[in-house]
């Protein structure tokens, strides 16, 4: 049912980039919610439990899987909403499949083949982020992988490419490109404006351009739009800089609707 409306209507990943918090999910969860039904789409909660690719290794990761799942699933049972997180290993897979219903596939992680088949194996929805190193066009391979795993519910998703160094740019022709396999194509509007590394041992960016990438995936045909959101992002844990403040969220929405 989540799949067949994602292929229906635009459809929206939001939440924050990291589980601070419970109170944090309950805050997010509630507006994620609320522009659900106000504008009539569909919306999937997102945070992650395990920031497994931060730059430095004192930088904060998240409560782990255990406690996660259990956070994730609160967020489901108080709001009724379809929830996203990422995975990064195999194992994982399987476990966060009891709680979510889409896996989501990091971008530097996007041809790891064990982690693609374990994903798609769940039966679950598998979102799958475009490497940073990887064309559109390529992408054709790793959402092979998890078909002929027995999965055909598969998303990409376009999050820039690395342009020389702390620094990404966006083709937006890659998502023209990537429509062409006939997945549902998503555009990260907030990873996008990333300054990987860049910001003296973590991430940069600059939130500023988070509505114009928006903008320009729709106009190049995205389905949905995958868009990190917190109430503080200047005080969040991880990628701040890059989230759009909340109270930003349904003026953007309103824009990619209408």
């Amino acid at each position: 049912m989540l799949f067949e409306q994602m292929r229906q209507k635009p459809f929206f990943i939001l939440g924050p980039c990291v589980m601070e918090n419970q109170e944090l999910l309950y805050q997010v969860a509630e507006k994620v919610a609320e522009v659900g039904q106000k504008y009539n789409v569909p919306v999937v909660f997102k945070s992650s439990f395990d920031k497994a690719n931060r730059t430095s290794i004192h930088s904060y990761r998240g409560p782990g899987i255990e406690k996660g799942m259990e956070m994730l699933q609160n967020v489901k049972d108080k709001f009724g909403l379809p929830v996203l997180t990422d995975i990064h290993e195999p194992f994982q897979a399987a476990i966060a499949a009891e709680v979510v219903d889409v896996l989501q596939i990091p971008a530097f992680l996007c041809r790891q083949t064990d982690l693609l088949v374990a994903a798609a194996e769940t039966g679950k929805i598998v979102n799958v982020k475009k490497a940073q190193f990887l064309s559109g066009a390529d992408m054709f391979y790793p959402a092979q992988k998890v078909l002929e795993a027995g999965n055909n519910q598969v998303v990409l998703t376009e999050r820039g490419n690395m342009y020389g160094y702390n620094n990404l740019a966006v083709d937006f022709r890659n998502i023209y490109d990537m429509k062409a396999f006939g997945h549902p194509v998503c555009m990260d509007c907030t990873h996008s404006v990333q300054r990987p590394g860049g910001a003296g041992g973590k991430t940069g960016g600059d939130r500023t351009f988070v509505p114009m990438m928006a903008l320009a995936a729709k106009a190049f045909g995205a389905d949905g739009y995958f868009i990190e959101t917190h109430p503080d992002p200047d005080n969040a844990l991880s990628d701040g800089p890059n989230m759009l403040k909340l109270h930003d969220l349904d003026g953007l929405i309103a824009s990619l609707v209408g």
